[in-house]
C-alpha cells in the first residue's frame, strides 16, 4: 500500500484512543462539511437513471465552468485507475513530487513512468500528468503555461482535485480540446469524501471511452443526489472559499510561532518544514492530532486546517505543551 493521509488505524496502534478522540488533520478534506440534509429514500433504493446521471453532469458543468463533456465517477482515484486503459501503453511522465497515485498505477499497468521537476521535462511523453495545484507543496501553474504543453504530449491529463478555490487556475473550460483531460475531486472541498464522487472531464471521445469502462451506474443514488445539490450551491462554495482563505492565515500565525516554516500548501491543507517532522508528527498525536509526513522529505509536515472552534482549540494546546 502507497502511503496517504487518512490513515487514522495506523495513528490508534501507535498512541491509542478511538476514532472519534482523534482529530484527523492528515488529509486535505474540508472539515466543515457540506450539509448534506436529508437523502430522499428513492436515492436510497433505486437505480440511478440516465436522467439522474444526466442532471449530475449539469451540475458538473455549473460549479467548474465549463460545457465540455463530463462522466461522474467514483472519486477521482476511479479515473487514475482507469488511465492506463485510456491509451495504448507507452511512456509516462509525471510532474513530481506529488500524489502517489499516478506512478503506482501506471507502473503496475507496464507504462514507462518517469518522474520530472519541472514542466518542460513532460515534453514527448505519450502521457503527461500534472497535479494543479499540486499536492503535497501547492505548486501552481498558470492555463496558458499548461496549454503549452498540449502540442508535447499524446495526452495531457491535469488533476484539480484542490482547484475549487482557485477556479482561475482551472483548465476545465478548455477540456474538449483533444489530448486534454481535466479530473475534479467533490469530496475535498465539499468535505464528504466518504460519498466517493468526481469527475473526469474531456474530449468527446476520451470520456465515451471513461464512461464505457464505468459501467451503466458508476455513482450511487446518494452521490448524485447530494452532487447535484451541492454543485450548485454558488452561495456555499463562495463562503466556504472566503472561510478557508481566513483559517489558512490562522493556521500559518499558530504554526510559524513554533519556528516551522510554511513551504506551501492550498486553502484546503499546509506544508511545513520542520526539523523532524516524525517528531513533530508524535507530538502532536499524543493530543490526538493526526498529520502527515513523507518518507522521502524527513522534515516535511503536512496539515489539514481544524474545522471546529473546538479543534482550532486543542491544535492550539497541543503546540503550546
Amino acid at each position: 500500500m502507497r502511503e496517504h493521509g487518512g490513515n487514522l488505524d495506523l495513528a490508534r496502534q501507535r498512541f491509542g484512543g478511538r476514532a472519534e478522540d482523534w482529530i484527523d488533520l492528515s488529509t486535505g478534506i474540508n472539515r466543515v462539511p457540506y450539509p448534506v440534509g436529508e437523502v430522499s429514500a428513492h436515492a436510497w433504493s433505486a437505480l440511478p437513471s440516465r436522467a439522474e446521471i444526466d442532471a449530475l453532469h449539469r451540475a458538473a458543468r455549473h460549479a467548474y465552468r465549463t460545457s465540455a463533456p463530463v462522466v461522474a465517477t467514483g472519486g477521482a482515484q476511479a479515473v487514475i485507475q482507469l488511465l492506463p486503459q485510456l491509451a495504448t501503453r507507452g511512456r509516462a511522465r509525471i510532474l513530481a513530487p506529488t500524489y502517489n497515485e499516478y506512478a503506482g498505477v501506471l507502473s503496475a499497468a507496464g507504462w514507462d513512468v518517469e518522474e520530472v521537476a519541472e514542466l518542460d521535462g513532460l515534453a514527448g511523453a505519450d502521457l503527461a500528468i500534472v497535479v494543479n495545484p499540486n499536492n503535497p507543496d501547492g505548486r501552481r501553474h498558470t492555463p496558458k503555461d499548461l496549454l503549452a504543453l498540449l502540442p508535447c504530449a499524446g495526452r495531457l491529463v491535469i488533476d484539480e482535485s484542490f482547484a475549487d478555490t482557485d477556479p482561475q487556475l482551472s483548465l476545465a473550460s478548455e477540456a474538449d480540446r483533444p489530448g486534454l483531460l481535466v479530473l475534479r475531486s467533490f469530496g475535498k472541498f465539499y468535505g464528504l469524501a466518504g460519498l466517493r464522487l468526481g469527475f473526469a472531464i474531456g474530449n468527446a471521445a476520451d470520456i465515451a471511452k471513461l464512461a464505457a469502462m464505468s459501467g451503466p451506474w458508476p455513482v450511487s443514488g446518494a452521490a448524485i443526489a447530494i452532487g447535484c445539490q451541492a454543485l450548485r450551491d454558488d452561495a456555499w462554495a463562495e463562503a466556504t472559499s472566503a472561510r478557508l482563505a481566513r483559517d489558512c492565515v490562522r493556521l500559518d500565525t499558530m504554526v510559524l510561532s513554533q519556528g516551522w516554516r510554511l513551504i506551501g500548501g492550498t486553502p484546503l491543507f499546509r506544508l511545513y518544514q520542520t526539523p523532524d517532522a516524525l517528531a513533530a508528527q508524535e507530538t502532536l498525536a499524543h493530543g490526538h492530532i493526526w498529520s502527515r509526513v513523507f518518507a522521502q522529505e524527513p522534515t516535511w509536515l503536512r496539515l489539514g486546517l481544524p474545522g471546529s472552534e473546538a479543534e482550532w482549540a486543542r491544535l492550539a494546546e497541543v503546540l503550546a505543551r
